[in-house]
């Protein structure tokens, strides 16, 4: 990539309110960012990171969307005059997704920043091999994966050869390679750009020898610590990860699940099991596993083999493309055992499922209205449903946002909170794609202790996960699933491996979920 006159980042005092929210995002922020530096911003989920970023980039808007204070410049002026000099991936990889089709949503930037028409073609295959996205153009942005529309993202920025450089959690959905791929391609982009970079990112140990800076946003305004990283977390690490921020090195006060003799009964098993998420393409076949009653199973495996597919498989959210899933005998419903068959409350009564993107599930304008509708529904009281939301908003440090609007909410507290509306029903069964993505060390913990729980209590969970600590601390079953295949049609396909381990025996306790869509 040629190189790209870096730019300057300066902030004096600065801060913003969103309209609606009594307290600013983010307030009191002064740092001085020269070209060429490469900074590591962290923080508490809802410190303001995200926030900060879109102010860098220009997109806040005016006084209808908000209210800033302070300054917020690049090379002496504010943000938005430097239109194509920011470039900025989003926290959710669907946001970024312009056009239908690969090669147009990667050269979508280039397109509305004039580069001419002959270049363009050239800078879109360029950045592509630059984030290991070995996808034909021709490929339908709405067929990839989430961790493959990160790429995208990433590629469509890279493309546009910004001055700055923002990355907002580039490598959350993104299995340990892609996590390698997308870390030296933007090693490699910066080096050959000289470009301004700054990154958010709770994997602090992926960046921070790249980093010549940390940068430590406080929850309460200003910043709690500014330098070099090995002096930042070596002064600072202790108070750091206090206040929720990932340390490198920094242990985790956190038991490990055991282990208990395989052969335990199953709360949902598969047999002879093909999946498809379009109904037309088959993503794997020949699957044959069984998910363990009152234990945690861990999907595993790397992007784009069929995970999330998997796991809405046996929730009953996407029907068979062959063979069957089925619950266990204290699971069954009038309908039956299978629950791709169930009517919606026989689904709802049964198995809840976390989706990959938040936003997706939420419901009601208020936090503690989204807690309280899974409860409601069900028929428990005023009363207790204030308890139950009570001490969700209270385990998960919601609380100060109970009367936000949900969508208002950053990434690692919209995840949170998706979460507690699946947990506020205590179900049999918890289908959760990506946990604990976006969390700070806190929020980590409180959902790991709490996910945990549920499994002591009887309650069957199936994670989708990348992150090694997750399946490491909830311990017990792993279905780990292939590289991607080429499938076929819905009549057939290649079988994948599926490797069970141990699992925790114990009775599946009868509950309701909370879940979104209608199902007749």
């Amino acid at each position: 990539m040629p190189a790209t006159r870096p730019a300057r980042v300066a902030a004096a005092g600065w801060g913003w309110r969103y309209a609606g929210r009594r307290a600013p995002a983010v307030r009191d922020v002064s740092f001085r960012i020269d070209p060429g530096e490469r900074v590591l911003l962290l923080g508490a989920s809802g410190a303001g990171k995200s926030t900060l970023l879109a102010g860098i980039a220009g997109l806040l808007g005016g006084a209808d969307e908000g209210e800033e204070s302070g300054s917020l410049l690049i090379d002496g002026e504010r943000a938005e005059t430097h239109r194509g000099r920011v470039g900025l991936v989003l926290q959710d990889p669907d946001a970024g997704v312009v056009l239908s089709k690969v090669g147009d949503d990667v050269a979508f930037g280039c397109e509305n920043l004039g580069v001419p028409a002959a270049e363009i073609p050239a800078r879109v295959a360029e950045a592509m091999r630059a984030v290991g996205l070995d996808v034909p153009l021709s490929r339908a942005t709405k067929a990839l994966s989430g961790g493959q529309k990160q790429r995208l993202a990433l590629a469509g920025v890279l493309a546009m050869r910004p001055g700055v450089l923002l990355l907002d959690e580039p490598t959350a959905n993104l299995d340990p390679d892609g996590v390698r791929e997308v870390r030296a391609s933007v090693e490699r982009a910066v080096a050959e750009t000289g470009a301004t970079l700054i990154v958010i990112e709770h994997r602090t140990a992926v960046w921070a020898d790249l980093m010549d800076r940390v940068i430590v946003v406080g929850a309460d305004g200003g910043l709690l610590a500014d330098g070099p990283p090995d002096r930042v977390f070596a002064e600072h690490g202790a108070a750091l990860a206090a206040a929720g921020v990932w340390v490198p090195g920094e242990p985790l006060d956190l038991p490990v699940l055991p282990a208990a003799p395989a052969g335990s009964d199953a709360a949902v098993a598969a047999s002879g099991l093909a999946i498809s998420r379009d109904g037309r393409v088959i993503v794997r076949a020949g699957l044959d596993l069984q998910v363990p009653r009152a234990a945690a199973t861990v999907i595993t495996g790397p992007n784009g083999a069929g995970k999330s597919t998997l796991a809405l498989t046996l929730a009953g959210l996407l029907p068979e493309a062959a063979g069957e899933v089925r619950a266990a005998e204290i699971l069954a419903a009038p309908s039956g055992r299978r629950p791709s068959r169930w009517k919606s409350r026989e689904l709802l009564t049964r198995i809840g499922t976390v989706f990959q993107e938040p936003e997706h599930q939420f419901l009601a304008t208020t936090v503690r209205d989204e807690l309280a509708v899974g409860p409601r529904s069900r028929g428990v009281g005023p009363a207790a449903v204030e308890v139950i939301v009570d001490e969700l908003l209270d385990r998960l440090h919601l609380s100060p946002l109970a009367a936000a609007n949900p969508f208002t909410l950053s990434g690692g507290q919209k995840r949170r909170l998706s979460v507690a509306t699946v947990l506020a029903d205590a179900p049999p069964v918890i289908v959760l794609d990506e946990p604990t993505f976006g969390q700070d060390r806190r929020g980590w913990l409180e959902l790991v202790r709490l996910l945990q729980s549920e499994i002591a209590a009887g309650v069957t969970v199936v994670a989708v996960t990348h992150d090694e600590e997750v399946m490491h601390h909830l311990g017990g079953h792993r279905i780990e699933l292939g590289e991607p295949v080429s499938g076929g049609p819905v009549s057939g396909g290649p079988a994948s491996a599926v490797h069970p381990s141990a699992v925790h025996p114990s009775a599946v306790h009868p509950s309701a979920v909370h879940s979104s869509g209608d199902r007749r």
